[in-house]
């Protein structure tokens, strides 16, 4: 017989609750996880808009200066500061130096002494001249008393004629002798006073090269200031800085007469001085087939040395404004608000929280700032440094 509660017991619904599985308990734990990774890239996705500092465009108006208003630039060349009036100054005569009156950066006049020789010889040799004189003026004294008498007694025909003619030719040797004593004196006194040396300009003391004890000795024209052996010091005058560029053979033709330029130096890139081209020298080195030109600093300061590392940016000679015209606008810029896309210059104008690229034409740049020729009117908020990354329409917030 079939076991009927049995086969009832089997027919009963389980009401038992399913167990829980494993991984929705590590999904709810999570939760938190993932939420709090939301929050994070969610500020990170607010600061990655950009914060970028943003400076104003000004306006100026051109005092209409041929020299001062920048123009565009035509080419660049390197050279060096130089002194237009320079020299190694040595002794005359080759001696021991005795005193010393300078130092490097000493300012010195024309006809200043820079220092002295041992002249103990010289002196010697001068008293030795001066009673060379004195002998021989004696001497010719008493030739010319003996011609006197030798005259006297001829008359009186005493004496024979050829005695008075023999005292004549003894007074013409003492003059003689008188002359040359005198010419042998000058010499010795110039001897003596070539123991000075004199600054032969006024200028500046720009090398010590010699120091007291030391023999000193007559210098060739055309030495190297920084070798030149027996000299004493290397003198400039810093009221004639100058600079000595190589231009390339191809650009001299876009140089002309008194040339506007604006000339920079390695130790101070930022500073900018005005300048204007002196002089093209006649002649080409055919080995870097260049031109020397030479061009005068107009507002030098104690800033520049000689010897200087310098680049000079030679511009366009600005239009003369006619009379009664008025002053032309100059829009400049930061420097550091110009950057390139696709090889062409470009700004980005913050307007509404967003940047627009700005494509523009550049002149000159003068003390960091840029001559904005044509693309903005004056008054706009540029992007200062834009990074490469930054693109016409991008959303960007004001540093501070």
């Amino acid at each position: 017989m079939p076991d009927l509660k049995g086969e009832m017991a089997s027919l009963k619904i389980d009401r038992t609750p399913p167990p829980r599985t494993p991984w929705r308990r590590s999904l709810l734990l999570l939760l938190p996880a993932l939420l709090g990774l939301l929050i994070f890239y969610a500020l990170r996705a607010r600061q990655a808009l950009a914060t970028l500092e943003v400076t104003t465009v000004e306006t100026r108006v051109d005092a209409g200066e041929q020299t001062a208003a920048p123009g565009a630039p035509l080419l660049t060349a390197s050279g060096y500061v130089v002194a237009r009036r320079k020299a190694v100054v040595s002794a005359k005569i080759q001696g021991r130096l005795a005193s010393l009156r300078v130092e490097e950066a000493s300012r010195v006049r024309e006809g200043d002494i820079i220092a002295r020789l041992e002249d103990a010889d010289f002196v010697a040799s001068v008293e030795r001249a001066r009673a060379a004189v004195q002998r021989a003026e004696a001497d010719l004294g008493e030739n010319r008393r003996q011609l006197a008498l030798a005259e006297r007694l001829t008359a009186e025909n005493v004496v024979a004629v050829d005695q008075r003619d023999a005292a004549q030719s003894r007074v013409k040797i003492a003059e003689a002798a008188v002359a040359q004593s005198k010419a042998d004196l000058v010499y010795a006194e110039a001897q003596l006073q070539n123991t000075v040396i004199r600054a032969p300009f006024s200028g500046v003391v720009v090398k010590k090269m010699a120091e007291v004890g030391e023999s000193v000795a007559p210098i060739p024209p055309g030495v190297n200031i920084s070798t030149a052996s027996g000299a004493i010091v290397a003198l400039a005058d810093l009221d004639t800085l100058e600079v000595e560029a190589d231009v390339a053979e191809a650009n001299v033709a876009k140089l002309g007469e008194a040339q506007p330029a604006e000339v920079s130096v390695e130790a101070f890139p930022e500073q900018r001085y005005k300048a204007v081209l002196r002089q093209v020298i006649p002649t080409a080195d055919r080995t870097k087939a260049t031109v020397q030109v030479k061009v005068t600093i107009l507002d030098k300061d104690k800033n520049l040395k000689p010897e200087m590392s310098a680049k000079v940016t030679f511009v366009e000679k600005e239009a003369p404004r006619e009379a009664g015209a008025p002053p032309a606008r100059v829009v400049t810029a930061p420097a550091e608000a110009l950057t390139t896309r696709d090889g062409k210059p470009v700004v980005f104008e913050l307007v509404e929280g967003r940047a627009k690229r700005r494509s523009v034409t550049v002149g000159g740049e003068r003390q960091g700032r840029v001559v904005i020729r044509d693309g903005l009117a004056g008054g706009e908020l540029l992007v200062s440094r834009p990074p490469e990354t930054l693109k016409d329409g991008d959303a960007v917030r004001v540093k501070g």
